[in-house]
């Protein structure tokens, strides 16, 4: 054999080789990533010929399948369109699934190892058995309120979020962002208008499939009050203990001075911490920061939940919503020390402090609870397709214990005060012990203040029932008194409608 025969014989067995080479490659390595792959038509016509189970709450389907006559077999629906939305997330064709629709995928699917079993029996029917039905926390009741009262808010805040937890176990009774979106274009068989559609969201300036309830950290204004009054009390400063307080107060080393809301705020000297907590006292809490130091005010915020960066809501076990972390922010000099400028805004939540609405309502939650933080969840159970058989029931687990009881006694006492004597009189339930804190927080010089509320319902044998947060984003004057007012209503709901735990 001549020499460029033998050159070409050899680039020939290279080349098969190499082709030998790459098809080892993909079924050995790459068919399970083909197999599922979106685009793979093959994966999504068998992916539809499948009854995809129920999301549901309180015994209402809140996301459920139809059938088609079409290559596709079944069209995801969502009867309570965007009063829903940033629960469930959505099921598309094309593009990405999100919510319990994607953390609990493989169980509505009918593809989870549970439910082997059914598929393993469709092999001798030739049937296609439905996939499971996911069952969650969430009130109805409170859920609606909550969407109405957030949409229609009397101060026409266009962003915002509420959250409402029953203390006791950690149940979502209640998750809400504004402004929503319908899931339901985003799920239609035509990829070409669904796309669309979620580009035009995606575009959207208001942010609507953002979840502001857990993913969305701004400044909480005097809501921190409460971590910094709970760091006081731990630290030798009681109810009645008199701090500083006065008109108006300049940390040393700034040339600014801190003042309170209204010049009729705690104009004295001195006010006890109860009435620093009632009135809302910038001066009080700025002093009495500086007063405890960065390290007592950071470590009680993490104790509360603030910094925790793996923290998720939906199953009880793994996955789920991912929550922002909330954070205190720095309060030291270049030198490591504290800087008490920063640290008296931060101690009023302000500076660099930002938090989550969950959060918020996580700390009214550990008060009203006697000191114990549940975690937070959104799915109570896992039903087969038979829907007689429970693959999953949660059981409600304490997350953590950022105060005493004789702490959170105290803190819940000066709530209580808050509701009855301050500036939290709008959420006000007849029948009930409703203790809160109000918030106002500056967002820019340009631009008006957030309003915050955090909150806790007792019934009459000092069981809590509800805790909740609403956050009214660039809500201006009377954002906090509104916040407390819509807190009441979604509070009033949760109590005649508690939802599933």
């Amino acid at each position: 054999m001549n020499a460029p025969l033998r050159r070409v014989g050899v680039v020939v067995m290279v080349l098969f080789g190499l082709l030998f080479a790459n098809l080892n490659w993909i079924q050995a390595y790459k068919a399970d990533e083909y197999r599922t792959s979106d685009y793979n038509g093959r994966v999504q016509v068998a992916e539809y010929e499948r009854k995809r189970g129920n999301i549901e709450a309180g015994g209402t389907a809140l996301a459920t399948s139809k059938e088609t006559s079409g290559e596709l077999k079944y069209q995801r629906t969502y009867p309570g369109g965007a009063k829903y939305a940033h629960v469930l997330g959505y099921k598309p064709v094309n593009l990405a699934d999100t919510g319990i629709e994607k953390f609990e995928n493989d169980f509505l699917a009918g593809t989870s190892d549970q439910l082997f079993i059914d598929r393993f029996k469709d092999m001798f029917t030739g049937d296609k058995t439905g996939g499971g039905n996911v069952l969650l926390t969430l009130s109805k009741r409170a859920q609606d309120v909550a969407y109405e009262q957030l949409r229609n808010n009397r101060v026409d805040a266009s962003k915002g979020a509420a959250i409402a937890i029953d203390p006791r176990t950690g149940a979502v009774q209640a998750l809400v962002s504004m402004p929503s979106f319908d899931p339901n274009p985003l799920t239609g068989h035509n990829t070409n208008e669904a796309t669309a559609a979620h580009n035009a969201l995606e575009q959207n300036p208001n942010g609507p499939l953002k979840n502001r309830a857990i993913g969305e950290v701004l400044p909480p204004g005097s809501t921190f009050k409460i971590v910094v009054a709970a760091a006081a009390l731990e630290n030798g400063i009681g109810q009645d203990t008199r701090i500083p307080a006065g008109s108006s107060y300049t940390p040393p080393t700034s040339g600014t001075p801190i003042r309170n809301a209204a010049a009729s705020i705690c104009p004295e000297d001195e006010v006890t911490l109860m009435n620093a907590v009632t009135e809302s006292c910038n001066t009080g809490f700025a002093q009495l920061g500086v007063r405890l130091g960065a390290d007592k005010i950071k470590e009680k915020a993490r104790q509360f939940g603030f910094e925790q960066e793996d923290l998720t809501v939906g199953h009880l076990g793994e996955g789920g919503h991912p929550v922002a972390a909330s954070r205190t922010g720095s309060m030291e000099n270049a030198d490591g020390g504290d800087d008490p400028a920063a640290l008296a805004q931060s101690s009023i939540g302000q500076r660099d402090v930002r938090m989550t609405p969950l959060q918020g309502a996580l700390i009214a939650a550990s008060v009203a609870n006697g000191g114990s933080q549940m975690r937070p969840y959104l799915v109570r159970q896992l039903l087969g397709p038979d829907r007689t058989t429970s693959y999953y029931t949660a059981n409600p687990r304490e997350l953590r214990q950022p105060v005493s009881g004789q702490v959170a006694g105290d803190l819940r006492e000066m709530m209580v005060s808050v509701v009855e004597n301050g500036t939290g009189e709008n959420a006000r339930i007849n029948g009930y012990t409703v203790g809160g804190k109000t918030g106002t927080a500056q967002s820019a010089p340009d631009r008006p203040d957030h309003g915050w509320f955090i909150g806790f319902a007792l019934d009459k044998n000092g069981n809590p029932v509800s805790a909740v947060c609403v956050m009214l984003e660039q809500a201006g004057p009377g954002g906090s008194a509104e916040a407390a007012r819509i807190a009441g209503q979604i509070m009033r709901a949760a109590i005649a409608d508690p939802g599933g735990r």
